[in-house]
Formats: C-alpha cells, sequence, structure tokens
C-alpha cells in the first residue's frame, strides 16, 4: 500500500473540496472534518467525521486518533486554544496555529496589521454591546460598516448609514456571527475604487503572488469575481508590499487570500485568509496551477514554480433563494454551451437563503467577455426542488 502523507481537513465546504482533490492527486491520504454530514470535502476525501469543531475535547480526540501529518483548517470556527496546545504538543497545523488562531476573529488579525505592522487599514473600533456600538458607530461616523469577529463568507456584515440603521445592523452582526459572543468591529466606510485578493503563496522556495483579483461584494459575500484585475504598477507593488508584511508575520507554508481596498492613491489592508479564498475559485480556469494546487503543494513542502496566467477569466456563483433539504441544479446543460465555460457543482446537502450552490467558471480573451460569459452561464443555473 502506497504511503502517503495524511491530511486532516478542518473544515469541508466547496473550498476545502478543491484541496481534497487536488492532495488525493498527489497521493495524500485525506480525512474531512466539519459540522454537519455529507459535507462537500466529505464526499471526496478517504475518511470523515462529523464534531462540534469549536469543542476542543471532540476536535482533539479525532486529531489524536488520526494522527495526520498536516492539520489543514478550512474555517474559522474552530478551538483554535486547542490547536495551539496540539501543536505544542508536536502536531503541524496549517500555515501555523498562531495564525489560525489571529485570523479567528477579526480583532487579532486587524490589530496585527494594524497596530503591530503599522499597515494601512479603515478606522476601527470595537463594542462588546449594544450601547457600545452605537458610541464606536458615532465616533467612526457614517456610513460605516459593521461585522461580528467572526462569520464566514461575509455573514453579518452590513453598512450602517444613519443612526436609524444601528438597531437593524445590530441584529445582522448578532444573527449572522459564528460565535455568539456580542462583540463586534465597527468600520470607516473606505470610498475605495475597487477591491481585490492578492493570492499569495508561502512555499519552500520564496513567496509568490498571483495576478490580482478583482470582486464585487454584497452583504460581505462575493457575487462575482474575475482575474487579472487592472491595477497599476503603483498599485500592485504596494499591494505586494502589505500582502508581503501581513503574511511573513502570519509565518508557514500555504496559499493566503489577502484582501485590499483600492483608491486612487492608496492601497488598504482589509482582511487575510490563511487558505484558499471564495474569489480564488476563478483560478481553475485562469492559471497553470489554481489557488487550491498552489496550497497543497505548498503546505507539503513542495516548491512552487512561475505561476501563469494562461487566460483571463471570471467566476459568478449560484445561491440558494430558500431553505430546502432536497434540490437539485437544473440549466446545466445550458450553461455549459457557453464558450470555455466549466461549472462546479458543490453537492452541498441542503440549502438556505444565500448559500452557495456551484459556481459557473468562464474564461475569454479578455476580462470583460469572460465577465459576461460567466454570467450568461450563471443565469442558465437554477435551484429547483
Amino acid at each position: 500500500m502506497f504511503q502517503g502523507k495524511k491530511i486532516l481537513l478542518l473544515g469541508s465546504g466547496e473550498l476545502g473540496k478543491e484541496v481534497i482533490i487536488e492532495a488525493a492527486r498527489l497521493g495524500v491520504e485525506t480525512v474531512a472534518v466539519d459540522r454537519y454530514a455529507n459535507a462537500p470535502a466529505m464526499q471526496a476525501a478517504n475518511r470523515n467525521y462529523v464534531i462540534d469543531m469549536l469543542d476542543a475535547q471532540q476536535l482533539r480526540e479525532v486529531i489524536e486518533k488520526e494522527k495526520p501529518d498536516l492539520i489543514v483548517p478550512e474555517i474559522e470556527a474552530i478551538a483554535t486554544s486547542e490547536l495551539v496546545k496540539l501543536e505544542n504538543e508536536g502536531f503541524h497545523v496549517i500555515p501555523t496555529a498562531r495564525a489560525a488562531k489571529l485570523t479567528m476573529d477579526r480583532e487579532g488579525i486587524r490589530r496585527l496589521a494594524a497596530e503591530t505592522l503599522e499597515l494601512p487599514t479603515a478606522k476601527y473600533q470595537f463594542a462588546d454591546n449594544y450601547e457600545q456600538f452605537v458610541q464606536a458607530a458615532r465616533t467612526i461616523g457614517f456610513p460605516c460598516v459593521v461585522k461580528p469577529l467572526m462569520s464566514s463568507s461575509g455573514k453579518g456584515q452590513s453598512v450602517c448609514r444613519t443612526e436609524a440603521d444601528m438597531e437593524n445592523c445590530w441584529k445582522i452582526a448578532m444573527e449572522g456571527g459564528r460565535v455568539q459572543n456580542g462583540r463586534v468591529i465597527v468600520e470607516e466606510f473606505i470610498q475605495f475604487d475597487s477591491e481585490i485578493t492578492l493570492l499569495t503563496v508561502r512555499a519552500v522556495n520564496g513567496t509568490k503572488f498571483c495576478a490580482p483579483i478583482g470582486h464585487i461584494q454584497k452583504d460581505g459575500d462575493y457575487i462575482e469575481s474575475w482575474q487579472p484585475h487592472n491595477m497599476t504598477e503603483q498599485q500592485i507593488s504596494e499591494a505586494e508590499k502589505i500582502a508581503m508584511a501581513i503574511t511573513e508575520e502570519l509565518g508557514g507554508y500555504g496559499l493566503f487570500g489577502v484582501e485590499l481596498f483600492l483608491s486612487k492613491d492608496k492601497v488598504y489592508f482589509s482582511e487575510v485568509s490563511p487558505r484558499p479564498h471564495d474569489t480564488g475559485l476563478v483560478t481553475l480556469v485562469t492559471q497553470n496551477l489554481s489557488e487550491f494546487a498552489l496550497h497543497v503543494r505548498a503546505i507539503l513542502g513542495f516548491p512552487i514554480p512561475e505561476i501563469i496566467q494562461i487566460s483571463p477569466g471570471a467566476s459568478r456563483p449560484l445561491k440558494a433563494e430558500e431553505e430546502l433539504d432536497s434540490y437539485s441544479i437544473g440549466g446545466i446543460e445550458h450553461a455549459l454551451s457557453v464558450a470555455k465555460t466549466q461549472v462546479r457543482i458543490f453537492g452541498k446537502p441542503v440549502t438556505k437563503p444565500g448559500r452557495r450552490v456551484a459556481v459557473a467558471l468562464s474564461s475569454a480573451d479578455t476580462t470583460d467577455e469572460a465577465r459576461t460569459n460567466a454570467k450568461r452561464a450563471l443565469d442558465c443555473l437554477k435551484v429547483e426542488k
């Protein structure tokens, strides 16, 4: 029997599924863990477990049973303090347990970026309760952005435009956060021209950057991404400088999704994820190595060769509009008739309003053409009962 390395994936969504597939291609034994059964990555893994990943004891029991070579977090909602203990006992957490802990909530990573590394960010304040939130919003000024300290795919985020919006914005943050601790971050609303993800990969042979990915978000979740995004040489240089600083501080090997705001004369740091990024799904059709292939190669200790942009491309996720225990995706044959287009069906067992269930990916001679084709393909897809 082939004796390859074993990775244990914490969080088994659509991004984790692509990680599992890439790992399997390199002979890696894979174990997928999530809080619900039949998650996308579980469908491709060698074994799987359903646990509460915020429960330190349950997390430890699975890891001690499997004894993986690499523990690979795919989401934030994990008992990261237990990961720190496990790392101290000899387990290898990707990229590091400290990075997983710092990026689990927005406070740790924002303070690191703004206060320790002195990177340019929006002004911000934290609030523990509604009264503090009201004061923070008034201090930052309107409009401001309200986010729970920990959430996934932008859940719980809103723009508070006037004092009349405050009660509803607080409610959205409380309902959307992964941990109900009542703490939020209130940010200055940056008047930016565009926002990007700069995929940054740290490997045994150094740090490399993918071409910048432009994206549009709604309610904190992405609805479209494209690569490459048009930037000046100065903007690219500043973006790479910021990404290098934050990823060097976090350390370890792997791919990082560094989110940035672009204005005419400045680049602002927004957030960083020490793992593949949802906007980076577009790299499945644009690069010689997708973000998932880059992540797996890097965490296994393999060198990363030149990252080549083989084509402009765009992605458009399909989102469910209602909660369904049983569903199918219709219109696939029409979507696949669009030139240079692929469709990925995630295989999530149930739907919820706003939950991503598939993505349309198009490449083309220009970014604009790719965006048009991805939209055409998305319009063909439907969630059916």
